[in-house]
This record gives structure tokens, sequence and C-alpha cells, in this order.
């Protein structure tokens, strides 16, 4: 008898194209978010009922409201404050600027001196600040033979504190956004034989402003609402030409509704222009939008 071979019978797989036409592919079922639309619409419902409350509300005055919005008084007030506001900001970053500059210094005495007048100036609220200088007179009546009882006004008081104030912070946002700069990118510089002001200019400064940006625009944000606090001295800014209208008619939560809303409205500008400042440095990097 003689032995058989068995030969081996091929196997073949089904392409899975095969089978498409026989069997349905599986249905993608988007998750339910019930939960979630419901907390949105809840919200978007309390919302809807606290602003149809502010509006109907009769003890809001609208009407006066929209009677003192632009009257001469207050557009001077709100002149006055934007005027304050950028004049403190640009002296604060130019004196906060050198500042940092003192704090990254190799000189101990010059770190010494900023690192105490930036622990200072964060230490004392800005109130008792301005309430310091506007009673120099009674510390300090004569400095260098000049007699400075009548010597600063009200105005320069809050130009001089506000200032001081401001520069102690923006010293640190400054020197945040220099650190911020990789060591490499000076050493290539220094390399390249450039001074140690192009170094600054051209190196240091376009790549620091992409950390310095952001905190510093929410200063010029702060400082605007901050610029209030100067009332208390009788500067007559947004908030204290409103309570002067209302110290005489009255109409106290009018007269605040029309501060607020300019405050709001400004804010909201400055929060616009913010975020194309930020967009604009941040080109080329994974944070640019």
């Amino acid at each position: 008898m003689s032995a058989q071979t068995e030969v081996p019978t091929p196997s073949f797989s089904v392409p899975p194209g095969e089978h498409a036409g026989r069997e349905e592919a599986p249905r993608i079922v988007p998750v339910r978010r019930t939960g979630r639309w419901a907390a949105a619409v809840a919200v978007l419902l309390l919302l809807a009922g606290a602003l149809v409350s502010v509006v109907r509300n009769e003890a809001f005055q609208w009407d006066v409201v929209g009677a003192y919005l632009t009257t001469d008084s207050v557009l001077r007030g709100l002149g006055l404050t934007l005027w304050l506001t950028g004049l403190v900001m640009v002296l604060g970053f130019a004196l906060g600027t050198l500042l940092a500059v003192f704090r990254l210094s190799g000189n101990p005495v010059l770190r010494a001196v900023s690192w105490g007048y930036i622990w200072l100036f964060r230490s004392t609220p800005i109130l008792v600040q301005l309430l310091f200088w506007f009673n120099i007179g009674a510390l300090y009546p004569q400095i260098l033979g000049v007699d400075t009882v009548n010597l600063l006004s009200p105005i320069a008081v809050a130009v001089i504190g506000l200032t001081l104030h401001e520069a102690a912070y923006a010293a640190e946002v400054v020197r945040g956004g220099i650190l911020s700069v990789e060591r490499g990118q000076l050493e290539a510089a220094q390399s390249l034989g450039l001074g140690p002001w192009r170094r600054f200019r051209r190196i240091v400064l376009p790549q620091a402003m992409r950390s310095i940006v952001p905190p510093a625009g929410n200063m010029l944000i702060g400082t605007l609402k901050g610029t209030s606090i100067v009332s208390i001295i009788a500067v007559q800014d947004l908030l204290y030409s409103a309570q002067l209208v209302y110290h005489r008619t009255y109409e106290v939560i009018p007269l605040l509704l029309v501060a607020t809303l300019w405050y709001v409205a400004i804010t909201s500008l400055l929060s616009i222009g913010q975020y194309y400042v930020e967009r604009h440095y941040a080109r080329g990097t994974a944070g640019a939008r």
C-alpha cells in the first residue's frame, strides 16, 4: 500500500471590503450630555431673570442715568481719569524698568536698593501712601529751603503716589519678562559684538514683551479702576465728579451707575486692545491665536 502524502489546504483571508455589502457598518452614536445642556439652560435663565430685574427695577432710575451719562462734569472727570491712567502707566513703567535693571545688576548696592523699594511700596496700601504724600508738609515743612505745605496740589500728589506704587509692580513684571529670555540668546548677541543697549533693545525686549504684555495689560486696567481712590484727596476724577452730583441731588444709585458704565466701557476697550497686542507679540509661538 503506497503512502499518501497529504497536501495542505490553503487558507484564504477575506479582505475587509468583501463583507461590506452584507454587513452594516457600526453606527457612531454621540455621547449624550444632558447634564451639561441642562446646566447651560439653567444659567441662561438665571442671567435673563437678573437682567430683566435690573432693567425693570425703577430704583435704578435709568432715565436719570441717561441724563447724566454725557454731562460736562462727568466727561471732564472721565478725561482726567484717562489722563491720570496714561501718565501713571508711562511713568510707572519707566521707573519700574530702571528698578528691574537694578535688580538684575551685578552691583549689590543697586540690587539692595531695588529690592528695598519694591518691598516697601508693595507692602504699604496705596491709600496710606497717598495720604502720606498729601500731608508731606506736616512731615517736612521745608525741603532745601522750599515751603512744602502748599507745594503739591492734589493732582500732583495723585501722580506721585500712584506712579511710585505702580513702579514697584512694574519692576517685577519687567524683571520676569527679562528672565524669560533664554541665556543663549544673550550670549549669541554678545558674540556678534552687539553692545548692552542694542542687545537689550533688539534681542531681549522683543522676546520679553511676550511675558510682559499680559500682566502689563492687567496693570493698566487695574490702574484705570484704581485711580478712583484719588477721590479721597479731592481730585475730580470720574468717581469724584459723580459724587459731587449726587451730594447735590441725592440721586446716589443713578450717579454710581453712570461711573460704573463708563468704567465698564473703557475697561472693555482696553481688554480688546490687550488681546490684539498679545496676539502681535505671540506671533510664531504655540500660544498665538
